[in-house]
């Protein structure tokens, strides 16, 4: 088992990558958001990879982080949703995004990776929403903003309250859990939102 892969990046190759590691060069498929983010050739890289072992070739897929690695085998897990599909769905989406994504059962943008129809896209939901929580996933899009910025001290705690605050209400006021996420989550700069603030812009999305 691979569990990562860390060298210089020698070629970019399409939907792959060629790193250089120990005298050996692993060709490493990846996601266009790993393509968007990479240095540019003669940079050091780490992809955390997964190893796809088959009759008729070993192929190794490798993503900047382990959060999305875990989406990516959460994806495969879906019956009908191999590896190649798994990567188009995480160049369309970050596992952020997708996380909403499914909370809200929002077909429409899981639809938008290539290869995905709206009849795959309601599977996938159907599979993986019991496996994502709205908790979880406002978490990690918080440290990863966190980390971005480089903060000091964090508002995800009140954030986190203020966003769960935001969905009570709603659903106090007639939409349903799913609704209810789905407008909170697409309010724009919402951490620099008051609770009063969150609330108004999410019924602009009703």
């Amino acid at each position: 088992m691979i569990a990562f892969i860390e060298g210089e990046l020698e070629e970019v190759n399409g939907s792959s990558v060629v790193i250089g590691c120990g005298g050996i060069g692993y060709e490493v498929v990846v996601s266009g958001q790993v393509l968007e983010k990479l240095p540019n050739p003669g940079g050091q890289v780490k992809l955390y990879t997964y190893l796809q072992m088959r009759e008729d070739g070993v192929t190794l897929f490798g993503f900047l982080d382990r959060d999305t690695l875990s989406v990516f085998r959460q994806l495969i897990g879906v019956n009908g949703i191999g590896p190649k599909a798994a990567v188009g769905i995480l160049s369309a989406l970050t596992a952020d995004d997708l996380r909403f994504a499914v909370l809200a059962e929002d077909e429409r943008t899981i639809a938008k990776a290539p290869g995905i129809g709206a009849k795959t896209a309601k599977k996938l939901i159907l599979e993986l929403k019991d496996k994502f929580r709205l908790e979880d996933a406002f978490e990690k899009k918080l440290m990863r903003a966190d980390a971005k910025e480089d903060l000091q001290e964090s508002p995800a705690s009140d954030y986190r309250g203020m966003v769960l605050e935001t969905i009570q209400a709603l659903e106090a006021l007639g939409f349903s859990g799913a609704q209810a996420r789905r407008m909170v989550n697409s309010v724009e700069g919402a951490e620099e939102l008051t609770a009063d603030g969150m609330l108004k812009a999410a019924l602009k999305h009703a």
